[in-house]
Protein backbone atom coordinates (compact mmCIF):
# COMPACT_ATOMS: atom_id res chain seq x y z
CA UNK A 1 0.00 0.00 0.00
CA UNK A 2 1.47 3.66 -0.96
CA UNK A 3 1.91 6.65 1.66
CA UNK A 4 -0.69 8.25 -0.01
CA UNK A 5 -3.42 5.30 1.23
CA UNK A 6 -2.18 5.21 4.18
CA UNK A 7 -2.46 8.88 5.13
CA UNK A 8 -6.38 8.35 3.29
CA UNK A 9 -7.08 6.09 6.60
CA UNK A 10 -7.04 2.79 4.69
CA UNK A 11 -4.54 1.45 7.30
CA UNK A 12 -6.25 2.26 10.14
CA UNK A 13 -8.69 -0.34 11.72
CA UNK A 14 -12.56 0.89 12.12
CA UNK A 15 -12.04 2.48 15.67
CA UNK A 16 -9.18 4.65 14.56
CA UNK A 17 -11.32 6.10 11.52
CA UNK A 18 -14.35 6.84 13.83
CA UNK A 19 -11.75 8.44 16.29
CA UNK A 20 -10.25 10.16 13.73
CA UNK A 21 -13.82 11.29 12.18
CA UNK A 22 -13.98 12.25 15.64
CA UNK A 23 -10.96 14.93 15.98
CA UNK A 24 -12.17 16.20 12.77
CA UNK A 25 -15.27 17.01 13.41
CA UNK A 26 -14.28 18.76 16.89
CA UNK A 27 -12.13 20.54 14.54
CA UNK A 28 -14.52 21.75 11.98
CA UNK A 29 -16.67 23.50 14.71
CA UNK A 30 -13.26 24.86 16.37
CA UNK A 31 -12.76 26.51 12.97
CA UNK A 32 -16.09 27.77 13.00
CA UNK A 33 -15.55 29.04 16.41
CA UNK A 34 -12.77 30.82 15.51
CA UNK A 35 -13.45 32.17 12.36
CA UNK A 36 -16.85 33.85 14.05
CA UNK A 37 -14.40 35.28 16.54
CA UNK A 38 -12.67 36.87 14.15
CA UNK A 39 -9.64 34.95 15.42
CA UNK A 40 -9.12 33.34 11.55
CA UNK A 41 -9.80 34.49 8.35
CA UNK A 42 -13.03 33.35 6.50
CA UNK A 43 -11.33 30.76 3.50
CA UNK A 44 -14.03 31.83 1.19
CA UNK A 45 -13.86 35.54 1.77
CA UNK A 46 -10.09 35.66 2.80
CA UNK A 47 -11.67 38.10 5.68
CA UNK A 48 -11.57 38.41 9.31
CA UNK A 49 -15.33 38.58 10.40
CA UNK A 50 -16.60 38.63 13.59
CA UNK A 51 -19.83 36.69 14.09
CA UNK A 52 -20.46 36.10 18.28
CA UNK A 53 -23.87 34.06 17.41
CA UNK A 54 -21.95 31.86 15.58
CA UNK A 55 -19.36 31.02 17.46
CA UNK A 56 -21.53 30.25 20.18
CA UNK A 57 -23.21 28.13 18.07
CA UNK A 58 -20.29 25.87 17.04
CA UNK A 59 -19.21 25.98 20.91
CA UNK A 60 -22.58 24.87 22.24
CA UNK A 61 -22.59 21.45 19.83
CA UNK A 62 -19.24 20.97 21.28
CA UNK A 63 -20.87 21.53 24.38
CA UNK A 64 -23.70 18.89 23.93
CA UNK A 65 -21.39 16.15 21.79
CA UNK A 66 -19.80 16.43 25.12
CA UNK A 67 -22.48 15.85 27.27
CA UNK A 68 -24.10 13.28 24.72
CA UNK A 69 -20.56 11.28 24.75
CA UNK A 70 -19.59 11.72 28.57
CA UNK A 71 -17.98 8.55 29.70
CA UNK A 72 -17.89 6.77 26.40
CA UNK A 73 -14.90 8.15 24.72
CA UNK A 74 -11.24 7.04 25.29
CA UNK A 75 -9.73 9.41 27.77
CA UNK A 76 -7.81 10.84 24.98
CA UNK A 77 -10.54 11.86 22.83
CA UNK A 78 -12.42 12.87 26.03
CA UNK A 79 -9.44 15.42 26.89
CA UNK A 80 -9.22 16.60 23.67
CA UNK A 81 -12.65 17.75 23.53
CA UNK A 82 -12.41 19.40 26.80
CA UNK A 83 -9.01 21.25 26.04
CA UNK A 84 -10.70 22.29 22.85
CA UNK A 85 -13.79 23.72 24.38
CA UNK A 86 -11.53 25.42 27.61
CA UNK A 87 -9.34 27.36 24.22
CA UNK A 88 -12.42 28.52 22.97
CA UNK A 89 -14.54 29.13 25.86
CA UNK A 90 -11.65 31.60 27.19
CA UNK A 91 -11.20 32.69 23.37
CA UNK A 92 -15.13 33.89 23.65
CA UNK A 93 -15.09 35.15 26.80
CA UNK A 94 -12.48 37.65 25.74
CA UNK A 95 -14.39 38.70 22.51
CA UNK A 96 -17.59 39.47 25.12
CA UNK A 97 -15.34 41.41 26.94
CA UNK A 98 -14.42 43.70 23.76
CA UNK A 99 -18.16 44.14 23.21
CA UNK A 100 -18.83 45.46 26.69
CA UNK A 101 -15.51 47.74 27.17
CA UNK A 102 -16.18 51.48 27.06
CA UNK A 103 -12.89 52.12 24.82
CA UNK A 104 -14.04 49.85 22.21
CA UNK A 105 -17.89 51.45 22.44
CA UNK A 106 -16.01 55.06 21.73
CA UNK A 107 -14.21 53.38 19.29
CA UNK A 108 -17.21 52.33 17.46
CA UNK A 109 -19.20 55.89 18.00
CA UNK A 110 -15.91 57.52 16.61
CA UNK A 111 -15.98 55.60 13.32
CA UNK A 112 -19.70 56.39 13.20
CA UNK A 113 -19.42 59.95 13.21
Amino acid sequence: MSDKQEQNGEKLNPDQQQQLLFVMLIQQHEQIAMMGMGKIQNPATGKSERDLKAAKYAIDTLVMLEKFTSGNLPKEMAAYLNQTLTNLRLNYADEKKKDNSPEESKDESERKE
